[in-house]
C-alpha cells in the first residue's frame, strides 16, 4: 500500500510513469547535449538519472498525496489512494518518503560536488509545489521549475558544471512543455478541482487555452533553437525542431478542453515527443564528427 501511494496505484500508475517518463526524457536531452561530438550518450549516466528521476516523482507522490489527503478523499477518483483512504497512516508514509530520498540521495552521491549542490538546491521546489494549487492558478508552472530543475543536472554531471548559454534556454524550454502537457492534463480533472477547491492553468485559461498553449509553444521552441544555436548543433537537431513544431501544433489544433479521453491521448503523446528531442540531439552530436572529417579532407 505504501509502494501504492509513490507509483503503482491504478488507475493512477499510468498517469504518474508517463510523468516520470517525460522528466527523464528532459533529462535524457541535457546528458546527450552535453555528450562530446561523435559520441552517444553515457548510458551509465542515462541509466543513473533515469533511476533519480524515477526516486524523485515517486517522492513528489508520495508528498503530495499526503498534502493531498483531505482533498483525495472528496473525489471519487482518488478516494481509494492508501493515504486518503486511511489503510496506511501519514506517519507511514512519512517513513516510506525517508527511504525514497535516501536512495535518491545515493543516486546523487554518485555525481561531482557541483551537480550535488545544484540537485539539493530543488529540495524546497519537490517539497512545496504540491502545495501551489491552493494558491495559485499556476500550479503547472511550478511544476515545471521542480520537474525541470533535475534536467540541470544531466550538463553539469557530464561537464562539471552548467554552460549557462545552453542550459538556461533547455531549462525554460522544458518548463514551457511542461505548462502545455500538464495544462491539458488539468482540464481532465476541471469539475473535480472546483469541488474541492484547488486551482490549476486550465481552469484560468478556460476557452482561451488554446491561444495560451501556443504562446507557451512558440517560447519553447525560441527556447530550443537558441540552445542549439550555442551548442553548435547540426541539420539532424533543425530537422527535429521542425518535427516538434508541427507535432505541438498538431496536438494543440485538434485538441478538445471538453473531451477527458482527448486529453487523456494529447498528453501521452508528448513521450514521442521527447523521444524525438533526444534522437534529433543524438543525431546532430554524431553529424558534427562526419562534417569535421570532411572539413580536414
Amino acid at each position: 500500500s505504501v509502494v501504492n501511494s509513490a507509483t503503482f496505484d491504478r488507475p493512477v500508475a499510468p498517469i504518474k510513469m508517463y510523468i516520470a517518463y517525460l522528466k527523464s526524457k528532459t533529462l535524457n536531452c541535457r546528458i546527450a547535449l552535453a555528450a562530446n561530438p561523435g559520441c552517444f550518450p553515457d548510458l551509465g549516466m542515462l541509466t543513473l538519472f533515469g533511476t533519480g528521476a524515477l526516486l524523485m516523482r515517486g517522492a513528489g507522490c508520495t508528498i503530495n498525496d499526503m498534502w493531498d489527503k483531505d482533498f483525495d478523499k472528496k473525489v471519487s477518483r482518488t478516494a481509494s489512494r492508501p493515504i486518503a483512504s486511511g489503510e496506511i497512516s501519514r506517519m507511514q508514509a512519512l517513513v516510506f518518503l525517508g527511504g525514497q530520498l535516501s536512495l535518491a540521495l545515493g543516486v546523487l552521491l554518485c555525481l561531482n560536488y557541483y551537480s550535488i549542490a545544484l540537485g539539493a538546491a530543488s529540495l524546497s521546489l519537490v517539497i512545496t509545489y504540491p502545495l501551489m494549487k491552493r494558491f495559485t492558478y499556476w500550479p503547472q508552472f511550478v511544476l515545471g521549475l521542480t520537474f525541470n530543475w533535475g534536467a540541470l543536472l544531466g550538463w553539469s554531471a557530464i561537464k562539471g558544471s552548467c554552460d549557462w548559454s545552453v542550459c538556461l534556454p533547455l531549462y525554460f524550454s522544458g518548463v514551457m512543455w511542461t505548462l502545455v502537457y500538464d495544462t491539458i492534463y488539468a482540464h481532465q480533472d476541471k469539475e473535480d478541482d472546483i469541488k474541492v477547491g484547488v486551482k490549476s492553468t486550465a481552469l484560468s485559461f478556460q476557452e482561451q487555452t488554446k491561444p495560451w498553449l501556443s504562446g507557451f509553444v512558440v517560447a519553447m521552441m525560441s527556447g530550443l533553437v537558441l540552445a542549439g544555436v550555442n551548442a553548435e548543433q547540426t541539420l539532424p537537431y533543425c530537422a527535429v525542431l521542425t518535427g516538434v513544431a508541427m507535432h505541438l501544433t498538431n496536438q494543440i489544433y485538434t485538441l478538445d478542453i471538453n473531451k477527458p479521453e482527448d486529453c487523456w491521448k494529447k498528453f501521452v503523446s508528448n513521450r514521442n515527443l521527447g523521444l524525438l528531442l533526444v534522437l534529433g540531439i543524438v543525431a546532430g552530436k554524431l553529424t558534427k564528427t562526419v562534417m569535421s572529417v570532411h572539413k580536414i579532407n
